[in-house]
């Protein structure tokens, strides 16, 4: 069976005032069904850009976009998201096959109308259910999340953070997509509402058989429900891992620094900072992106060539040490 979701050398660009933006710049990975990956890495990486890229929710200035994305479903066969049209993937994908929790979407919700008008509205429009049929999917959907369907009559102010992040949720899966896009799904939320939101997720996977692309720069939170990790930066994905290898032995200088900067309680340890700052996407720099951070650059070579992805112990880095 081939895999739910491919991307093959897929770009991103923005044109804006200053220049255009390397966005997205030749991303290449496999999801397997089921399975649940997580994009790390610093704001400014190209994570959002990504996850917006692959459910063709694109901006108007899109200056270039390129490569293939493949998604793999029994009733479509294998279809290249990136050549259909807006009304096809409207019609066909978002939402129904592939879906979205945006970040800070507890101000997704429209304030002047109730839950229930928001969550029946795509039902209506776009499998063509009558208002009656939409309510009962609804409340199944809220339930699935636990909420009780009173709450499909309440407003959003009227719900707590966790409550809103729960019906967003609920939103996301309520056409049971295959694949379901986690942009920093927990943000603004306290730490005890996190816990609960990420014990959420992990039973709707098992009990819808979802698969995940989670969107995080939080490292700790990639660790309780990815089962593979990536690591980008820069509009790079420079390392590609099961979550077990990462973890124990990142192979990229890049993914070791940021496990290097993530507190732990398990261990005393001294939190140690990525020197430097994020480069600009406009004018990244030449060859290896993260030479100019990097304490193992090679001198003559970083800066010059861009390190073509290597496999190295089950993991894909993208580094001239290897």
């Amino acid at each position: 069976m081939p895999p739910l979701l491919e991307l093959r050398n897929v770009k991103m660009y923005y044109g804006t005032s200053r220049g255009t933006v390397k966005a997205v710049d030749g991303i290449s990975f496999k999801l397997n069904k089921g399975e649940a990956m997580a994009l790390v890495g610093e704001s400014g990486s190209g994570k959002s850009s990504l996850a917006f890229t692959i459910i063709r929710l694109l901006p108007r200035n899109v200056a270039e976009a390129g490569g293939e994305i493949l998604f793999y479903d029994e009733e479509l066969g294998v279809v290249d998201l990136a050549k259909m049209n807006e009304d096809e993937i409207r019609r066909k994908i978002r939402w129904k096959k592939i879906s979205m929790v945006f970040q800070a979407s507890m101000n997704a919700l429209n304030p002047i109308l109730r839950v229930q008008d928001q969550m029946i509205e795509p039902l209506v429009l776009h499998l063509g259910l009558s208002r009656e049929e939409a309510v009962k999917i609804a409340e199944e959907a809220l339930r699935s999340v636990g909420l009780a369907k009173d709450v499909l009559m309440r407003y959003p102010f009227e719900l707590s953070g966790g409550m809103k992040q729960r019906v967003v949720i609920a939103m996301a899966i309520m056409m049971r997509p295959r694949l379901v896009i986690l942009d920093e799904p927990t943000s603004a939320l306290d730490v005890i509402t996190q816990a609960n939101i990420m014990n959420l997720l992990k039973e709707l996977k098992t009990k819808f058989d979802l698969s995940y692309i989670l969107i995080t720069h939080d490292i700790a939170l990639a660790s309780e429900i990815a089962d593979k990790i990536g690591v980008m930066y820069a509009g790079k994905l420079v390392e590609v891992a099961p979550a077990d290898v990462f973890f124990r032995k990142p192979k990229h200088p890049y993914s070791q620094k940021l496990l290097a900067a993530m507190p732990t309680l398990r261990e005393e340890k001294s939190i140690e900072y990525i020197p430097g700052d994020v480069p600009s996407l406009i004018t990244p720099p030449p060859g290896c992106r993260f030479h100019p951070r990097c304490p193992y650059a090679i001198k003559g070579k970083c800066e010059k060539e861009e390190p073509q992805t290597k496999q190295i112990d089950g993991s894909e880095v993208a580094c001239w040490l290897y």
